[in-house]
């Protein structure tokens, strides 16, 4: 049967964009790529990338205030949101020109506009177009949810926070994972009075208890009013703000209000009941370990199909994927060790195992600090970072690595590598300190903090 292309994607965010340009640049197969909105997903548009432009934003008022402490005439003025949004909207317009780009030079068609199945191998197109492909990816992402009793009412989600006019004095950040949590610190940082309500004991829920209830305390010490066991029992638009009562029963308006208590699967719409495809839980698509569907020639990866949402992995599996398929190099991407960072004040750098999940899985040794740096305590901050090591006790292998504090996601790059290889306690005691610097308490700490037997 002839084709009109070997493979097509529905999704130009970094999952689908990776696995059209492998796709056709390495192994010369003609994709043709359907994207709705705006090249780079999630990500490029409306997370990660944007996100991470605020945390350096929010930042600046922090160091003013220790240059001031280490002598500095430094002074800080308002924050200026008009004029940040502006520019990031530009460097948004560049990064998205970059991927049509990329995927144009690797000879991808891009047919802007939305794609869904009708057929195994067919995809009809908003534009009136039906096109055949041998194979079919899906890479359509995820996206955040308000609650159904909530809609409705003018509450945000962190796909709209980028399109703020102007910054509220007061929001309330409802939800307790890791965007709640970051962007409760960005707004925070930026001078809003940011009040944060989880139902649960703990932020981070899934991440080690012991650096989750680190950082709870440091957004606290930093200014968030970050209320647990709490959620919303009302709430009701009043003269333009938002009045909310919680479930302790505290009532209070607030200028704006943030949800981010899950995110769901874009699976909707797309012809998957039709073809017989079952979707999972909240509209996962299920998938093998090769992103291979209970359809033959559709596959899936990135968000839409709920295995672990991050950006990289989704890369990783589009990129497998292109190889397994067209480059005759059958693979998959491991999701089992992964590390991640969190851009909460401070930073939360993770990978491997946690405490709590490695002790149910056999003997293991604990070695932790938690300390005052240097650069802050100079200053009679009582600010304290953490760093900590999993081990085996049996193998003495380093199941885990967690790390609490400034820039700890560009540590825990470098402990994945160690890690990943399989790397000992006694390779890292080998390893000879870098002095001074909070970073080589990872190859100092001797004495385990705490044991777990059999």
């Amino acid at each position: 049967m002839n084709f009109d292309y070997d493979l097509f994607v529905i999704g130009g965010g970094s999952g689908g964009v990776r696995a059209a340009r492998i796709a056709a640049s390495e192994y010369g197969a003609r994709v043709g790529l359907a994207e709705e909105y705006r090249m780079g997903g999630t990500c490029v548009i409306r997370g990660c990338v944007p996100k991470k432009l605020m945390v350096f934003a929010s930042n600046f008022p922090a160091e003013v205030a220790q240059a001031q402490a280490y002598g500095w005439d430094a002074q800080i003025g308002s924050f200026d949101w008009t004029a940040f949004k502006t520019r990031l909207e530009g460097e948004l317009a560049r990064l998205e020109g970059i991927y049509r780009s990329n995927l144009q030079k690797a000879g991808v068609t891009i047919h802007d506009c939305r794609a869904t199945l009708c057929g195994a191998h067919d995809v009809r197109l908003a534009d009136g177009q039906t096109v055949s492909a041998k194979h079919i990816l899906i890479a359509t992402g995820g996206r955040p949810v308000v609650p159904e009793k909530w809609q409705g009412m003018g509450a945000m989600t962190s796909n709209e926070v980028f399109q703020m006019e102007a910054l509220p004095k007061s929001l309330l950040i409802v939800g307790g994972g890791y965007i709640a949590s970051e962007f409760a610190c960005i707004f925070n940082g930026l001078g809003v009075k940011t009040t944060q309500f989880y139902r649960g004991a703990q932020i981070l829920r899934g991440f080690d208890e012991e650096a989750r209830g680190h950082i709870s305390q440091e957004m606290c010490d930093n200014g968030v009013d970050l209320r647990l066991g709490t959620d919303i029992l009302e709430m009701e638009t009043r003269d333009g703000q938002t009045w909310v009562k919680s479930t302790t029963g505290h009532d209070t308006t607030y200028d704006a209000v943030m949800f981010a208590t899950g995110r769901r699967p874009n699976s909707d719409g797309l012809g998957l009941d039709a073809l017989g495809l079952e979707l999972g839980p909240g509209g996962a698509i299920p998938v093998d370990r090769y992103s291979q569907t209970a359809i033959p020639s559709i596959y899936a990866v990135g968000d839409v199909t709920d295995r672990a949402n991050l950006t990289p992995v989704a890369i990783r599996e589009g990129h497998a994927f292109a190889d397994t398929v067209f480059g005759g190099k059958p693979h998959y991407f491991d999701h089992s060790l992964i590390p991640t960072a969190i851009f909460t004040q401070p930073e939360f750098g993770t990978v491997g195992l946690s405490e709590e999940d490695a002790r149910d899985q056999g003997p293991v040794d604990i070695y932790c600090a938690a300390f005052r740096p240097m650069r802050t305590a100079f200053i009679g901050s009582d600010q304290r970072v953490m760093m900590k090591l999993v081990v085996c006790a049996k193998t003495d292998k380093v199941l885990g690595c967690h790390i609490v504090a400034d820039h700890s996601g560009e540590l825990i790059q470098l402990a994945a590598v160690a890690i990943g290889m399989g790397a000992t306690k006694a390779d890292f005691d080998r390893t000879l300190a870098v002095h001074p610097t909070i970073s080589e308490e990872l190859v100092t700490m001797r004495t385990a903090t705490r044991s777990y037997g059999e």
